[in-house]
């Protein structure tokens, strides 16, 4: 498929985007002493950002690529749930939130001095929702399901995706022909039984089989290969870093090395490559073509400064200059 005619298509895509949803929080200002009362460093405020992040960084780069995700996760009954709603209108977003009034929203800040980060502080409940909140979301997705062209689970192990809700949807999706993506976190790994695509980074992998040593492009083939099989998925997609992307599916195997970069910040880049990804596979284009444009993707998001969505106009310059359709 060309270029020009995959990015129109991403314009007809629906995208359900189910995962852990939160609020990313930026507090930055100025050092210029340390604090009398410990030996830490004194910030002088200058201003605050608040960010929608997890999950809803995904439909935000589903958005900016053109297709129409919706959103579906879950959030406390409080300010901060309340400001996840107000940001995804706010971004445009459409949004299935279904409100857990037995946990707090998962707000992760982020204290930014001279330009550096300074600390971290997370707010979140990470215990599994109950069954009453889990049949919500169900539902949800149900009602939804007949809309869409391709489901999403991002998991952060935040407590959304259960062993049995991931169970329950991913059956729901088999039977209504619709391909699954997953972006994996270590506690449902091996969860995602008979998915489309599968998509952990190189350590999530290593971790995911207990593998401590370093593995080359090589070894991350065959671990790969064992977990494909383990997982009975259609296709298995690494991301590699400096070593570019592969993926292992029923055509073979295709590894794409990464492209020279600048590096500035890795923040936000799996988010880019899953979107794209995901959209591929809702297109129906072929291995290569996926893995190089979502090698891409992760490539002009490390560019630049703080987690940022995919710009549609720039990934389609660079395929557009390298002659991605043609060559893959």
């Amino acid at each position: 498929m060309k270029i020009d005619q995959l990015f129109k298509e991403f314009e007809n895509i629906k995208v359900l985007v189910l995962g852990d949803v939160m609020i990313d929080a930026y507090f930055y200002g100025s050092v210029t002493r340390i604090s009398p009362e410990a030996p830490v460093p004194i910030v002088n405020l200058k201003h605050k950002e608040q960010r929608l992040g997890g999950a809803a960084n995904v439909a935000l780069n589903l958005k900016s690529l053109g297709a129409e995700p919706i959103l579906c996760s879950i959030k406390g009954n409080d300010a901060d749930g309340d400001l996840i709603k107000t940001l995804c209108r706010k971004n445009g977003l459409v949004d299935a939130l279904i409100n857990d009034y037995s946990r707090k929203t998962t707000v992760k800040t982020r204290v930014i001095g001279n330009s550096h980060q300074l600390i971290r502080i997370d707010e979140e409940d990470t215990k599994d929702i109950d069954e009453s909140v889990e049949d919500l979301v169900y539902e949800a997705i149900n009602s939804l399901i007949s809309e869409i062209n391709v489901l999403i689970f991002q998991d952060y192990n935040k407590g959304l995706l259960t062993p049995t809700l991931i169970a329950r949807v991913i059956e729901l999706c088999i039977a209504k022909k619709v391909p699954i993506v997953v972006d994996p976190k270590f506690n449902n790994f091996f969860e995602y039984q008979g998915v489309t695509l599968f998509k952990p980074n190189k350590k999530e992998l290593q971790q995911a089989e207990n593998i401590g040593e370093h593995l080359n492009v090589q070894g991350v083939k065959s671990v790969a290969g064992l977990v494909r099989k383990k997982l009975n998925a259609s296709k298995i997609m690494t991301t590699l870093s400096e070593d570019g992307v592969l993926i292992i599916g029923e055509n073979g195997t295709v590894h794409l090395p990464a492209h020279a970069r600048k590096i500035v910040d890795v923040s936000g880049a799996g988010d880019s490559v899953l979107s794209v990804a995901a959209l591929c596979v809702a297109c129906g284009v072929s291995d290569e073509l996926t893995a190089a444009l979502s090698n891409l993707a992760g490539g002009i998001v490390c560019e630049q400064v703080g987690v940022v969505p995919i710009d549609k106009d720039l990934l389609y310059a660079e395929a557009m200059e390298l002659e991605v359709s043609e060559r893959y």
